[in-house]
């Protein structure tokens, strides 16, 4: 798979990189609680998902929009699409490599992707 860019700009081709460039930003934005899962060997759509929560909606969905801003600003990345931004219990940036969860307390709570995707490689980057 490769990153969707704007027309002219080569592809990401270390995915790992970007995903602790997105979970940086994340941190930037006050995120806690930051997972990164190598999904490289449980699944054949994406290589990494990063985990992350904001105190509340309204923090949710500023780090979102930090994280698609400064993908484009730095990379020229764009995502294939952004969902649950306006409620923003629960924001979804698919860059088809890298899948960025952004979690309210009580959405993070219930999903709990970290369990349910308890097999594969967990990377730590910041804790609550």
């Amino acid at each position: 798979m490769v990153a969707c860019t704007e027309q002219g700009t080569e592809p990401l081709s270390d995915t790992a990189a970007l995903a602790e460039q997105i979970a940086a930003i994340g941190s930037d934005k006050f995120a806690t609680d930051i997972v990164l899962l190598d999904m490289r060997s449980a699944v054949g759509y994406t290589d990494w998902f990063v985990v992350m929560s904001g105190r509340n909606t309204r923090q949710t969905q500023a780090i979102a929009e930090e994280i698609a801003q400064r993908m484009k600003q730095d990379h020229r990345l764009l995502p294939l699409r952004i969902e649950g931004l306006k409620e923003g219990t629960w924001v979804l940036i698919d860059f088809l490599d890298i899948v960025v969860h952004v979690f309210d307390p009580d959405a993070r709570e219930l999903y709990r992707l970290e369990e349910l995707w308890g097999q594969v490689p967990t990377t730590v980057i910041a804790e609550a």
